[in-house]
């Protein structure tokens, strides 16, 4: 019973293990050809809540649909600014659980592309109001990563880009660590694509606002991610070692 036990405890963790993924940093040169991409010239300036199919980017049939909101359903702007979000400004300053499953509000402000003088492969998609606004982006297939050029960074901590499942549960997040533009990226950190949306928005005093552009997505084979483990192999890793202690314990007996 005390090896069935501890075999059970074991397999317990390493399941949890897979199913409470986080997330690596990375960088835009991490994303290969296969790699779909979002450059915002693709459609005219002016255009609210862009709504991409693979042909509009020039990605290939099965590749996801993308689309942007102001915020996901169960997101809302802070009653509270000063506290939730300090120095930032209050029209970006979003909080809540996304609902499951992942969508984009409705209701929540447009996103819009707009030029912007102080990025060089403008033009970009703020938020509402212009540079200050939250944005959401929903992929109608689950991805292993994603990233976009944000800025124009004033301030260094400012601006979170933050990865959701599709049942809503936070995967992970990723701030700026620089000033001007700076590449946001993530994947998951156990090499499985299980990315529905991810959302910038402001975590500090951020004084020249920001917008996105050039954003990446894509799948384990689009990714090259060093050390980011097989699921099979790292549970492999963790039965056999439980397979060990049990093995142990029954010599010791």
């Amino acid at each position: 019973m005390i090896k069935q036990t501890l075999f059970s405890g074991l397999l317990l963790i390493a399941t949890t293990s897979l199913s409470q993924a986080g997330i690596i940093k990375v960088d835009d040169s991490d994303f290969n050809s296969g790699a779909g991409v979002i450059t915002f010239s693709e459609f005219a300036l002016g255009t609210t809540n862009p709504a991409y199919t693979a042909a509009d980017y020039g990605g290939d049939a099965g590749d996801p649909d993308v689309n942007f909101g102001g915020w996901f359903n169960g997101q809302s702007l802070s009653a509270n600014p000063l506290i939730d979000c300090p120095g930032a400004a209050a029209s970006a300053c979003i909080v809540g659980n996304p609902t499951n499953s992942l969508g984009i509000d409705t209701n929540s402000p447009n996103t819009f592309i707009v030029g912007d003088g102080s990025n060089p492969t403008s033009p970009v998609l703020s938020g509402t109001p212009t540079f200050n606004g939250g944005i959401a982006v929903l992929f109608s297939t689950d991805q292993f990563g994603v990233g976009f050029d944000g800025g124009f960074f004033n301030a260094v901590g400012s601006t979170a880009i933050t990865a959701f499942a599709r049942d809503g549960s936070l995967i992970g997040s990723v701030a700026n660590t620089v000033t001007g533009i700076e590449f946001l990226g993530l994947v998951t950190d156990d090499n499985t694509a299980r990315i529905a949306g991810v959302f910038l928005d402001l975590v500090g005093a951020e004084p020249a606002g920001f917008a996105i552009d050039n954003i990446r997505f894509g799948g384990v084979n689009d990714i090259n991610v060093v050390g980011v483990s097989e699921p099979s192999t790292y549970l492999g890793f963790v039965l056999a070692l439980s397979l060990m202690v049990v093995r142990r314990n029954s010599l010791n007996k």
